[in-house]
């Protein structure tokens, strides 16, 4: 790797190194756009894409971001903001879980969809995405329901698990992966105005204490429904979640739930 060491070293300004002369490296040494990038951070030179970073994050840190792979399970209303501030914050490998394909009733909320790809697969449709915006990340597409079964493979791996579900009864299937891959899950609901984020770590009971009570009817959002903002917002928790548990920094929202009213908005704090 010394050539391409020289070579940023001559065309980097300062510690930057911009997209363009990024694709020209991988290019010239025939290497993936991912395979530069580490070599950038690992010798101290800061991808220009991730300058607005710097201020809040060391590129020590933004290279514990690349080397980090976060599994997000469902790309729909809160998956796909998810999946997309990962990817722009510089996360290096995402696992994007999904068997659905987009509907009309997506549109209003989801970040992914559109009406040319209604029918078409939700994590592809992510990969996509995700190679458009940063090719630089890895996504891995999964287009497969998640389970007892499979779970403990789909998750394999991840420094991280997001709640991107929609219904209880996954809610608890997840939940039990995680605790037995001992693997922290970031937690989040929204229906309607409302909103909440929760971070579970492996021996917590959060989610039991949330949904153990509850059957495995439909989540809220079918009676409340979903506008186009409550997905973000509460999106824009959990990948903070996901960022400071990544480089080990800042309050983790655990033994906690922060409940959101865009309504009134105010946020709550529930301790457990």
């Amino acid at each position: 790797m010394k050539s391409l060491q020289e070579y940023f070293a001559a065309k980097a300004f300062g510690d930057l190194v911009s997209w363009k002369n990024q694709v020209a490296a991988a290019e010239k040494f025939n290497s993936t756009l991912g395979e530069v990038e580490e070599v950038m951070l690992e010798r101290g030179w800061l991808p220009a894409r991730y300058q607005r970073n710097r201020n809040m994050l060391t590129i020590a840190q933004q290279l514990q971001l690349f080397r980090s792979s976060v599994a997000v399970i469902g790309c729909g209303g809160l998956g796909g903001y998810v999946i997309e501030q990962l990817a722009r914050l510089g996360v290096g490998r995402i696992v994007a879980i999904d068997a659905d394909v987009f509907e009309e009733h997506n549109l209003n909320r989801q970040l992914l969809s559109s009406p040319r790809l209604l029918g078409h697969s939700k994590a592809l449709a992510a990969k996509a995405r995700i190679n458009e915006i940063n090719p630089a990340v890895n996504l891995v597409a999964v287009e497969k329901y998640f389970d007892r079964e499979n779970g403990p493979e789909l998750v394999a791996g991840s420094r991280v698990v997001v709640d991107a579900v929609d219904n209880i009864a996954s809610r608890k299937v997840l939940d039990a992966v995680c605790r037995e891959a001992n693997i922290p899950l970031v937690h989040g609901a929204i229906a309607g105005w409302y909103g909440q984020v929760s971070t579970q770590y492996p021996g917590d009971t959060v989610m039991e204490r949330i949904y153990g009570q509850a059957d495995d009817s439909p989540g809220m959002e079918k009676q409340l429904g979903n506008p186009s903002f409550t997905p973000g917002a509460a999106a824009s928790f959990q990948v903070a979640e996901v960022c400071k548990i990544l480089v080990g920094e800042g309050e983790i929202l655990r033994h906690r739930k922060l409940h959101m009213d865009l309504l009134a908005m105010e946020t709550v704090e529930v301790s457990f």
